[in-house]
């Protein structure tokens, strides 16, 4: 029950923070702030004020934000993963996110050594089927053929 309100909160203050109509509410405070200053004599509480509000609001967007990061990446890593279930690739690649660094490093290297190779053995197909249409016996059997 606390968790949706919690997701569906943190969805709307992070769409919400987004806008550019919240971005110049907030320079429009800035300023409000700023002209206000020779009124209240630069005084210390003057200061304060900015400096306590953008605080708590920066200490609370942190984990807002951080929460809606969080469920979008787990997100796009189970749609990925889906992915990979359902093609050709290797299912081992499944859940890879959970491993340490260098077991992830391991892993890339695999498929960096992998797609070079699927390119080799691509070039080497395509030039065997650049060399065969060039070929002079195939010609000929075309001819013959008409």
């Amino acid at each position: 029950m606390f968790g949706k309100l919690f997701t569906r909160i943190a969805n709307d203050v992070a769409l919400a923070a987004g806008k550019p109509l919240t971005f110049i509410l907030c320079c429009l405070i800035v300023v409000v702030w700023g002209v206000t200053g020779p009124i209240f004599g630069f005084s210390d509480t003057w200061q304060l004020i900015i400096n306590t509000g953008t605080t708590i609001i920066t200490f609370l967007m942190v984990f807002l934000i951080q929460n809606t990061q969080n469920r979008d990446g787990v997100a796009i890593q189970a749609k990925l993963d889906e992915l990979v279930r359902v093609s050709e690739a290797k299912n081992a690649f499944i859940g890879i996110e959970h491993l340490t660094e260098e077991e992830v490093e391991k892993f890339r290297k695999q498929c960096e050594v992998a797609a070079k190779k699927a390119d080799k053995v691509l070039a080497e197909k395509t030039a065997n089927h650049s060399a065969q249409r060039r070929s002079p016996a195939r010609t000929s059997k075309a001819k013959v053929r008409a």
